[in-house]
């Protein structure tokens, strides 16, 4: 009898535990937008917008913006603009400012979406975007079609750019160039927030030894290299970049191994 008992008390707590499992993996996966809200206003649909904002409209096809539906707006075809802006009925009736939601100023509509890059904007080292001294449309063109690149985000096929408007010191051309650069200001950086300084990817020196990690050889002697140069006593000093060593990572116009 206490063996039955002990036994169905063990298969009762695993399918609990089997269901909490169950239950959790499913909704941790699901995001629950709820529509912008303006009020007195309703979803009046895409091409409502293109009689006054053509210039816009007329690439907006190409973003999968365009394509947003929400089920609970009974508004027939896409409503890709309102999506983002707000149910538009009072903004076609008043044409300005007033009666729609703009998210170069309120990058909550974009974060209702967003959810991981507004996690990320929560983190120490952060581009100021919730503080509003930036937009996400500083980096992100929210109407064109590059949001298909395989980098993710709108405007990343021309990421270097973006970051160049006002990282002009690191990313004007150098006589030895970081190689890095050429792949994008993405390989060490993380443009939405990162717990390390500068927006970094990892802190410490495993942020270059991803790409500089040199096969030892046989004769390595328990030694570390890179560039056929020991480091095993280099690395104890610091990160590659605050040691002394290659202080000038974006490049440098005087010294190959990246030095000012």
């Amino acid at each position: 009898m206490k063996d039955s008992s002990i036994g169905a008390a063990l298969a009762i707590a695993v399918i609990g535990s089997a269901l909490l499992f169950l239950v959790s993996c499913a909704t941790v996966s699901t995001a629950y937008v709820t529509p912008l809200e303006i009020p007195g206003a309703h979803y009046v649909g895409n091409q409502a917008c293109t009689e006054c904002h053509q210039s816009i409209v007329r690439g907006f096809d190409a973003s999968p913006h365009a394509h947003l539906l929400l089920e609970t707006t009974n508004v027939p075809g896409s409503i890709g603009c309102e999506s983002c802006h707000g149910p538009g009925s009072r903004h076609v009736e008043n044409p300005g400012a007033r009666f729609i939601i703009n998210p170069l100023n309120q990058p909550d509509a974009c974060f209702r979406c967003h959810q991981q890059a507004n996690a990320k904007f929560q983190l120490p080292s952060h581009h100021p975007v919730i503080e509003g001294h930036m937009s996400c449309n500083q980096c992100h063109d929210p109407h064109g079609g590059d949001i298909t690149h395989p980098a993710s985000g709108l405007a990343m096929a021309r990421l270097n750019e973006s970051c160049a408007e006002c990282h002009h010191a690191e990313t004007k051309p150098f006589i030895f160039e970081h190689p890095a650069m050429r792949e994008g200001c993405t390989t060490c950086h993380d443009p939405h927030g990162s717990i390390n300084r500068m927006m970094l990817t990892q802190g410490d020196n495993n942020l270059c030894l991803r790409c500089h990690a040199q096969v030892q050889g046989p004769g390595a002697a328990g030694d570390f290299y890179i560039g056929s140069v020991p480091h095993r006593a280099l690395l104890q000093m610091g990160t590659c970049w605050s040691a002394g060593c290659h202080t000038a990572v974006h490049g440098s116009d005087i010294d190959p191994r990246l030095r000012y």
